[in-house]
């Protein structure tokens, strides 16, 4: 008997019980489509926190304060960045033993701009921020998430380009000039079809005049990315924040490369300008964006790949449940058995019958898992838009068949063995 023939006689004795043929395809389809749509919400997942990670760019690194001492508030002291202030008394304050947390302050930034510091940083970034300032514009009204107080070196950095119009320039930072950027959220919200450039908004009761609208990137868990408003930081200090502590210093490294040498450097001037000595603790924190990533690519992984032996489990079961219908099946066939191994069929015949059967009920079943899981990937599942990942399509489909394989073995080897006589007695 060739393969041909012993494919027909399985998908005849399929047929003859088409509902318990479906009842067990059942199980396989679950299982292969829970395998398939884990893995592909485990992906999801971790594309949409590797690209919020990336928004700040991998070369990136953030600095903030670690203490009450080193403050979230407002900017430091936009006269001192530029020349004003009183420096001795900066340095005086920076001498001796470190006796509180100091505050992140533009000097900070300064020192850290300086080639002679800090040779693998491209840019350094003051930041303060005003959470939930009101914009008007003609009638209309929005509070803007996020307004950031910066320099313009911050666009690139943090990985927001402009899409309509320019950001602004450092001779707008030097004048003070009220002039700013606006995510496409705050645009739509505000001028709705209405071109924004040129227009003036008021924040606050502050008069500040469009000059771009970010690059839409899209919201962020349950932060609107695209909820922001960028100004000059003494424009944004003068108006809005005050002249107090920055909320944070966004560095920029020269290349991904030489992100850990820049962090260090960092580390050695931050240590040196703060009185930070010894083994006293440190009253800023660094946040490397690069290693941040690598972290939770890890994570994410090892979630997407504990997903995935979750709902092989259901694989299992649907195995074994091949085994007891398969077993049910050559208890019913016994006789049929009997009767064809008395006209000759061999044992091998036998055998390969109830194996393709088993093989070709995992394997129509795994096919319609590997379609529904297909059909729902296209749609969102709590936040998370699944990933197909093609591997994790051969590898389901392949365990499937084998244990299809497996499972219908037992049930084949049982019926391959029994002797003609007795199963032409069975009853």
């Amino acid at each position: 008997m060739n393969a041909v023939e012993v494919l027909r006689f399985a998908l005849r004795g399929l047929s003859a019980n088409k509902m318990r043929s479906a009842l067990t395809m059942l199980g396989i389809l679950i299982g292969v489509a829970a395998v398939i749509l884990l893995v592909a919400i485990g992906e999801g997942s971790s594309r949409q926190i590797q690209q919020n990670i990336q928004r700040l760019g991998a070369n990136s690194l953030t600095i903030t304060p670690s203490t009450s001492g080193g403050g979230g508030g407002p900017g430091g002291g936009f006269a001192r960045a530029f020349g004003g202030g009183d420096r001795g008394q900066a340095g005086r304050q920076n001498s001796g033993p470190r006796t509180q947390a100091k505050d992140l302050t533009v000097e900070d930034a300064r020192a850290l701009a300086d080639p002679a510091n800090a040779p693998s940083v491209k840019s350094v970034s003051p930041v303060v921020t005003a959470q939930s300032q009101t914009a008007t514009y003609e009638g209309a009204s929005h509070a803007i998430s996020q307004l950031v107080g910066t320099y313009p070196s911050y666009f690139e950095a943090s990985n927001k380009p402009v899409a309509k119009g320019a950001y602004f320039y450092n001779d707008d930072v030097l004048a003070a000039r009220k002039v700013v950027v606006i995510g496409q959220t705050v645009a739509d919200d505000l001028f709705g079809t209405v071109d924004p450039l040129g227009k003036q908004i008021t924040v606050s009761g502050v008069p500040f005049t469009v000059v771009g609208v970010l690059k839409e990137a899209g919201s962020s868990g349950f932060q609107d990315a695209d909820d922001v408003a960028i100004a000059p930081l003494p424009a944004v200090q003068q108006s809005l924040t005050g002249f107090g502590p920055l909320g944070q210093i966004l560095v920029q490294a020269k290349s991904a490369e030489a992100v850990d040498a820049a962090q260090t450097e960092v580390t050695e001037v931050l240590n040196q300008r703060h009185g930070i000595t010894g083994s006293a603790s440190a009253d800023y924190r660094i946040l490397n964006q690069a290693t941040l990533q690598e972290t939770v690519s890890a994570a994410t992984g090892t979630f997407t790949v504990l997903l995935g032996a979750v709902a092989a489990i259901s694989l299992l079961v649907g195995g074994i449940g091949i085994t007891n219908i398969m077993l049910v099946t050559v208890t019913e066939r016994t006789r049929e058995i009997g009767i064809r191994k008395a006209i000759g069929a061999p044992k091998g015949a036998i055998l390969g019958q109830f194996l393709a059967e088993a093989t070709m009920l995992s394997l129509v079943g795994g096919l319609l898992g590997v379609l529904i899981a297909v059909v729902g990937a296209q749609f969102t599942i709590a936040g998370v838009q699944p990933v197909i990942v093609p591997t994790s399509i051969v590898l389901a489909l392949g365990v499937s068949v084998a244990i299809g394989l497996f499972f219908g073995s037992y049930p084949a080897n049982r019926a391959a063995g029994l002797r003609p006589i007795e199963a032409l007695r069975f009853e």
